[in-house]
């Protein structure tokens, strides 16, 4: 065996450390001026389980964008009873973490998920139930489940995660197209670096979490898989000297965003979710490629009408040739409306005082109905279908519901849309 020599070894160490890539956030404007209506008629306009380990040779390296040595404590299947203890734990450390939680979870769970959001802990989605069958069988299974946590944790926090971890990893689950679409779709997704093994099989004792956390090879950043669903009591026990482990090795402790560059396994699918079916370049259309904006961060839109104010944030509506778009079924439940779905006509139908609306997602024309007398009435207006929800030019949508638009401003921190 040849010996290097030092001045080789220095070499090749100033190679790779100009080899790191730094990343700057991106960031999103929006005109100010547009939304304005001069005309407040009516106005039509053409619509535009057990965590998979996967081999050492399965991680893709991270690039970050600090030089500084951060351990970020993640931790899955939550939130269950043992969730309170792991905050509390976090809390006398002075330390945050990440946690990717189920959708079912989080249902049966609400003020614990209040609680992570309030501390300053950062949520990440789990998909809804963990079942892989389902998940992995097609992405659009895996997406479903995305947008229902979504949504559930949405309603509880006020705010969308952006961050998903795959149950059981991406290493024998996620083809390229998983990575592709769902980073597409504005998501970014975090494998890990150490696995404490706490999932491995039932009740490992925390002396064997700290020895694998301890075994596993240290470097700048790293990323920790723990859990606390239900039975992972020895997780909480083996925490503090998880914590204080790497606190003597002078790790900071930090919580992962989309800014952070994450560990992803490579692509490895097993045998089992060979035959999946691909989603098609329409579905993707729909579902996929309008989603991205939901996490750009544009002012948000408040809407009020009928002495009821709402906001919508950025990616909840849409501005296009100087109208505002939005899903229906969202902007009308938060102003009061009613709003059902009739699977038989393949329409949604809004009831809002004297009124009720059916708007159909198939094509453009929408029916009033005024009970005062009895008229009936139909528009032709731009309607399109995305995520499952209709979209449709907000003032159309405020009029035809017997509250015109009075006024629309648009300010440095948001855009306003006031009806009567």
């Amino acid at each position: 065996m040849k010996r290097f020599y030092v001045p080789a070894l220095l070499v090749l160490l100033i190679f790779g450390a100009l080899r790191l890539e730094f990343h700057s956030p991106l960031t999103t404007t929006v005109d100010a001026h547009e939304g304005f209506h001069t005309n407040s008629s009516l106005s039509i306009i053409p619509s535009g389980q057990k965590s998979v380990k996967a081999p050492a040779a399965a991680l893709t390296t991270a690039s970050y964008t600090a030089n500084k040595k951060t351990v970020y404590l993640t931790f899955d299947d939550g939130p269950t009873k043992l969730t309170d203890q792991v905050l509390s734990i976090l809390s006398r450390n002075k330390i945050k973490g990440t946690f990717f939680v189920l959708g079912e979870q989080a249902e049966r769970y609400p003020e614990v998920i209040r609680r992570i959001s309030e501390s300053g802990h950062v949520i990440g989605n789990h998909t809804y139930d963990h079942e892989y069958k389902k998940l992995y069988h097609n992405f659009s299974e895996f997406w479903g489940q995305i947008k229902q946590t979504e949504e559930i944790l949405r309603n509880i926090t006020g705010t969308r995660p952006e961050l998903i971890r795959a149950p059981g990893g991406t290493f024998g689950h996620f083809d390229h197209n998983y990575f592709k679409l769902l980073e597409q779709g504005g998501y970014t997704v975090f494998d890990w670096d150490v696995d404490t093994r706490d999932s491995s099989r039932k009740g490992v004792p925390a002396s064997e979490l700290i020895r694998n956390v301890k075994q596993a090879k240290l470097k700048d950043q790293i990323v920790v898989l723990m859990h606390d669903g239900a039975g992972h009591d020895q997780t909480v026990k083996a925490l503090p000297e998880i914590i204080a482990y790497y606190k003597a090795h002078g790790y900071e402790f930090g919580t992962l965003s989309p800014k952070v560059k994450p560990v992803q396994f490579s692509v490895h699918v097993s045998a089992v979710y060979g035959g999946r079916v691909q989603p098609t370049q329409k579905w993707i259309a729909a579902h996929v490629v309008p989603n991205a904006a939901l996490f750009k961060h544009a002012a948000p839109l408040i809407v009020e009408a009928g002495g009821v104010a709402t906001e919508m944030k950025s990616g909840e509506y849409e501005l296009s040739s100087g109208r505002y778009l939005v899903p229906l079924r969202a902007v009308l439940e938060r102003l009061g409306a009613t709003v059902k779905w009739n699977n038989a006509e393949h329409a949604a139908v809004v009831s809002w005082g004297t009124r009720t609306l059916t708007v159909r997602a198939d094509s453009n024309i929408v029916e009033l109905r005024k009970k005062a007398d009895s008229s009936f009435t139909t528009y032709q207006i731009p309607v399109s279908t995305r995520n499952d929800a209709i979209w449709i030019p907000l003032r159309s949508l405020l009029e035809m519901l017997g509250h015109p638009v009075v006024q629309a401003a648009a300010g440095p921190d948001n855009y306003k849309v006031i009806a009567s």
